[in-house]
């Protein structure tokens, strides 16, 4: 029984580590779940699996860890959340941000984190290609609705459920923000003059429900709240109300209309039509060639048996 349980679990909990053996020169020494601090927020991105793994190389160490979540908005929210303050946009991916000595990235609905040392590009893709079931969608669009002057760097948050509003925005209450409806929102702080505040967006599936939500949302202490579109934008006591206005008039929903079109084929095409006609024209003429050929051999052989008689010559009878 021990003997099965090695030949058989043992393996397949090989087979199931995110994180390769090795990183370029480094060499894994140490696989371990990855520590997860606020679980409801990892449950509400919808964890499927994670892994902390420890590397070394002539005694040089850092470490590797691997969040695979539910689907590329998840992921996106995570990296907002992991995101180091202080770290700045990297080069290697677009969800992709680094210190002097780590690396946080995304990459479909993974997000991969290296602590003591920046994996170069080529040791970046022997990483990626060894994850399994990899989301393609993709990433929401709200976060383009967020401005971009007087952000402050690294402060957005990506709402996706109530656990994340409870910790990035705990002042608005889920009930307002009508989760149920399929709402997620983008959060951002804001310089102003006379201090920072935070702008809340939220999207909603269609403009009916944001209409009814920013009635709501304007019931809240202090609110300061627009409806665009599906989109309902929201800045909770301001300490500059004329400074949330501008902020709030810069909030313009971008409605994309698309039709289709219809997409020319090789059908289409009338110099494809006469060279399939001549295509088959030819190959007629082979067929009636080839046949032709086969049957005469076919007589010439049936003469040759009957010895100079003709194999189907003609009866007659001399009636005359």
């Amino acid at each position: 029984m021990r003997l099965f349980v090695l030949g058989f679990v043992v393996p397949a909990l090989t087979v199931a580590a995110i994180l390769p053996e090795t990183i370029g020169p480094y060499h894994r020494t140490s696989t371990l779940p990855a520590a997860l601090a606020d679980r409801p927020l990892w449950d509400e991105y919808g964890l499927k699996d994670s892994e902390t793994a420890g590397y070394e190389s002539g005694g040089v160490k850092f470490t590797a860890t691997a969040y695979r979540l539910l689907d590329t908005t998840a992921a996106l929210a995570a990296f907002d959340w992991q995101r180091p303050a202080k770290s700045s946009p990297s080069a290697v991916g677009r969800l992709a941000a680094e210190t002097p000595d780590s690396l946080l990235l995304v990459h479909g609905n993974y997000l991969l984190s290296f602590a003591g040392y920046k994996p170069t590009t080529a040791e970046l893709d022997g990483v990626v290609e060894g994850l399994r079931n990899i989301d393609t969608t993709g990433l929401p669009t709200l976060p383009s609705y967020l401005p971009s002057q007087d952000l402050v760097p690294n402060s957005e948050r990506y709402i996706t459920g109530p656990a994340g509003l409870q910790k990035f925005a705990s002042s608005i209450p889920p009930s307002v923000a009508a989760f149920h409806f399929g709402a997620e929102a983008q959060l951002g702080i804001f310089h102003s003059p006379k201090g920072d505040m935070s702008l809340a967006i939220f999207n909603y599936p269609t403009p009916q429900i944001a209409m009814l939500q920013v009635a709501d949302f304007e019931k809240l202490p202090g609110a300061v709240a627009k409806r665009s579109g599906p989109l309902v934008a929201l800045v909770l006591a301001p300490p500059d109300p004329d400074f949330a206005e501008r902020l709030l008039a810069g909030i313009r929903y971008r409605a994309e209309v698309t039709r289709d079109e219809y997409v020319p084929t090789r059908r289409d095409n009338i110099g494809s039509l006469l060279l399939n006609a001549f295509i088959l024209i030819g190959i007629l003429l082979a067929f009636s060639l080839v046949s032709g050929l086969a049957l005469g051999g076919f007589r010439a052989l049936m003469r040759r048996g009957k010895k100079g008689e003709e194999a189907d010559a003609m009866i007659t009878l001399h009636l005359q």
